[in-house]
């Protein structure tokens, strides 16, 4: 090889060194969790954006959550959150949350920029806490929806709507079927708590069922053990509590903690007021409350403030 094109080599390897080590740096594992999925939205509607969260993590390093970025408005009005289910290299699993608005910084992530080896389990808004598999009280048997002379067994409609989401209310189109036309109807959850015995929760025609309470509901593991039991069974659970809103904070910094108090309600017990309980430290260095909205059985609705350190209890 002459002079002339060694040095020409020389210069063009050279040149080639920047583009190498910037493919060497986005193909390096440097962050420290694993993405599983991502979902965005608030704990009664959410949807998955795991593929869409490549998309964003190919385009850049960051991005600002939010419905452009997402393309999808999947609770309107709501503030919403994305939720990113990781796994550190522990083996341990982990959440991260951003509020609508802020700023996702891609470089805690193994693989951001390419994408290889991510995104691909799925799972619930719950699941990732672990708290929406086994931590309600009761494991539904039966679900019947109508009136005491007309109703119907929908089990197997309360697990496709479990599977979908959290929260759903109660009407004729949600459940697909209308027992007693003209009449106002209930739906009526024949359970077992975890001392074995069977309860009814009733909920009226526009309630709000809270699949907080119950165990594997979004897995949709249960109701194997229908038998048409007795609509007018007396067995019933006139206290069960629906948390319609936790907010968590001090001064004007609040987040909205309402699915974490669920879940802790629903593990039973009564576990102090922390950050390490709410999953979030939205004022730091200040000593925060926990406000509360929420209603037992066809009550009123209460409002209750706890202060950081009190037990989760409400009266």
């Amino acid at each position: 090889m002459s002079h002339t094109r060694r040095t020409l080599f020389a210069l063009s390897a050279l040149a080639l060194l920047p583009a190498l080590a910037r493919a060497d740096h986005d193909d390096r594992d440097e962050g420290e969790y694993r993405i599983l999925y991502a979902r965005y939205g608030t704990a009664e509607q959410q949807v998955d954006v795991t593929e869409r969260l490549k998309q964003l993590a190919r385009e850049d390093e960051r991005f600002r959550a939010g419905n452009e970025a997402f393309g999808v408005d999947p609770a309107p009005g709501r503030r919403k959150t994305l939720r990113i289910v990781a796994r550190g290299r522990d083996g341990q699993q982990r959440v991260f949350e951003y509020r609508e608005g802020s700023r996702v910084d891609g470089r805690e992530f193994i693989g951001w920029r390419t994408g290889r080896g991510w995104g691909d389990e799925r799972g619930g808004w719950r699941d990732a806490d672990g708290d929406g598999r086994d931590s309600g009280r009761y494991r539904i048997l039966e679900a019947r929806y109508g009136t005491p002379r007309r109703h119907v067994d929908v089990t197997e409609r309360l697990r496709q709507l479990a599977r979908q989401d959290l929260r759903f209310r109660v009407e004729n189109e949600r459940l697909g079927v209308d027992p007693d036309p003209g009449r106002r109807k209930q739906l009526r959850l024949f359970v077992r708590d975890r001392q074995g015995e069977e309860r009814v929760f009733e909920y009226d025609e526009g309630a709000v069922v809270d699949g907080a309470l119950f165990t594997g509901w979004q897995r949709g593991d249960w109701g194997h053990e229908r038998r048409e039991r007795d609509w007018s069974d007396e067995r019933r659970e006139e206290q069960w509590l629906q948390v319609h809103e936790a907010l968590w904070g001090a001064d004007s910094r609040w987040a909205d903690v309402t699915a974490a108090v669920r879940a802790a309600l629903a593990r039973g017990g009564q576990p102090r007021v922390s950050n390490e309980l709410l999953g979030v430290d939205p004022a730091r260095r200040v000593r925060k409350t926990l406000r509360l909205r929420y209603q037992r059985g066809r009550g009123p609705l209460r409002e209750l403030e706890l202060r950081e350190g009190e037990p989760l209890a409400l009266p």
